[in-house]
């Protein structure tokens, strides 16, 4: 995570952040020197504002990276695309995506995404302001990018390669399907792309992933959950909760929507741990060492008392990992910072815009609407409802959006060639991805025990053979359809 914002599914889906160190069957050599080399420069881009518009001529700067070092004339040409978040130039230095690039000679690019980061296509990220925040927009713009670049940099005849984990990982799949004219082959890792409004498997793929740690886990967390919702039902808890949670200003249940904000911070503690479960991002100490089985080990230590007290533990726990003095639960301060429509705004780091995708395009919404799962209290209505508060986007508004998202991609339907869709068990956004081969040119690398884009991190010693495996099967998958 490169920003740390109010929810899961406002970070939920970013891979592009941190690296860590590893190593990889084969190849130490090459991670200590890419550890030794200097920091890549940013570049910019001109891009349209809207390329769908040719009347519209306003422009803006897109940020970019360049790694030459392993480039060799006539390789191809690797494009790592950005997503919901800064691009982190630690991934032109860090990544499997490198030994790839070592092994073809590839030249290697990283694009920003529209909106983040330092691309700022606008003066602001007011509602009129973020229309131009698509991902039809950001295609566009790999695709215009990816054409200049090769003309000013004769590389017209190189075969390109999209990248991409996430949001980005659906980006590369899509940027296959509706220009395959300009990039010759895709990995889409951790892609979800399926757009579906509410997304309760989400949640059911935790309660799985738990449940592999200790039958017991998800059961345990069940219970802490709804002794919390029935403690919310009586203000007389209330400043006790308080000082459990070390909260920043004392509970206030004012309505449904205060609640279920509560309810769900708490719950994201599990939802990123499970996400990216020993995922290797410690280069920037994210999660530190917090894994499924420390979580776990937490809920069933009796000797710190109730379940509820465990799930107290819990939160304590990430909140001293995340250095957070207090825990802000107020839905009326999400508001308020939701709303906030400027760039030096606090969800300007990508909240804002990456909540306005989902209600725009994708839905997403991670509901405790399925009875398979251990969390309770924040529904579908609450997170529509949410569209409506930041963006004025009505229920039905949202619908349409997202059916016209699948009209557009074709959902699972995927009709392409050279696409690899590598997934992990443990990630709960699998459930939304492909996870099994659709043809010999669309093939699906499903890695059981691994999480949110664990293929793509640096690797090391520790990692499942599984794991390496499929690192190792991707690669010769671009081999053979770069000879084609």
């Amino acid at each position: 995570m490169a920003f740390r914002v109010r929810r899961v599914v406002l970070l939920a889906l970013s891979c592009l952040f941190a690296v860590g160190h590893g190593h990889f069957k084969g190849f130490d050599k090459f991670v200590r020197v890419q550890h030794a080399s200097v920091e890549p420069e940013e570049q910019w881009f001109s891009q349209k504002l809207d390329h769908f518009h040719g009347a519209d001529s306003r422009v803006w700067k897109q940020r970019y990276f360049v790694n030459e070092a392993f480039y060799k004339p006539g390789g191809p040409v690797f494009l790592m695309i950005g997503g919901e978040g800064p691009a982190n130039p630690a991934w032109m230095q860090n990544g499997t995506w490198l030994i790839y690039a070592e092994k073809l000679g590839a030249l290697c690019f990283m694009l920003e995404h529209r909106f983040y980061g330092k691309s700022h296509p606008t003066s602001d990220l007011s509602t009129d302001s973020l229309q131009f925040l698509s991902s039809r927009q950001a295609l566009a713009d790999l695709a215009h990018f990816r054409s200049a670049m090769a003309e000013t940099r004769g590389l017209t005849n190189n075969k390109w390669v999209a990248f991409g984990g996430s949001y980005p990982g659906s980006l590369a799949a899509w940027f296959r399907l509706k220009y395959p004219h300009l990039v010759h082959a895709s990995v889409a890792t951790s892609a979800p792309i399926n757009a579906q409004v509410n997304f309760p498997e989400y949640l059911e793929v935790v309660r799985r992933s738990l449940a592999s740690e200790s039958p017991e886990c998800p059961l345990l967390v069940q219970k802490a959950s709804d002794t919390l919702v029935e403690r919310l039902k009586d203000p007389k808890t209330y400043a006790n909760i308080t000082k459990d949670f070390n909260l920043c200003s004392p509970l206030q249940i004012q309505t449904e929507m205060d609640s279920a904000y509560f309810l769900e911070t708490l719950a994201g503690n599990f939802m990123n741990v499970v996400q990216y479960n020993l995922d290797n991002r410690e280069f920037e100490g994210l999660l530190g060492n917090i894994t499924i089985k420390v979580l776990c080990d937490v809920m069933s230590d009796a000797s710190l008392g109730d379940p509820y007290a465990r799930y107290v533990a819990i939160a304590r726990l990430m909140m001293d990992t995340y250095s957070m003095k207090c825990l802000d639960a107020s839905y009326t301060n999400n508001l308020r910072d939701m709303t906030n429509t400027s760039w030096d705004g606090p969800a300007a780091g990508g909240g804002r815009q990456w909540f306005y995708q989902t209600c725009s395009e994708f839905g997403f919404y991670q509901s405790t609407d399925s009875p398979n799962q251990p969390f309770a209290g924040f529904p579908l209505e609450y997170q529509v409802k949410q569209c409506a508060d930041y963006y004025n986007i009505s229920a039905g508004q949202l619908t349409e959006a997202v059916e016209e998202t699948n009209e557009y991609y074709g959902g699972y339907n995927v009709r392409a060639t050279r696409i690899v869709f590598p997934n992990g068990s443990i990630d709960p956004w699998h459930a939304l991805g492909i996870t099994q081969d659709i043809s010999a040119n669309l093939p699906a690398v499903f890695i059981k025990g691994t999480a949110h884009c664990a293929n793509m991190y640096p690797a090391r010693s520790q990692d499942p053979l599984q794991l390496t495996m499929a690192r190792e099967h991707i690669l010769l998958l671009l081999q053979q359809w770069l000879k084609q």
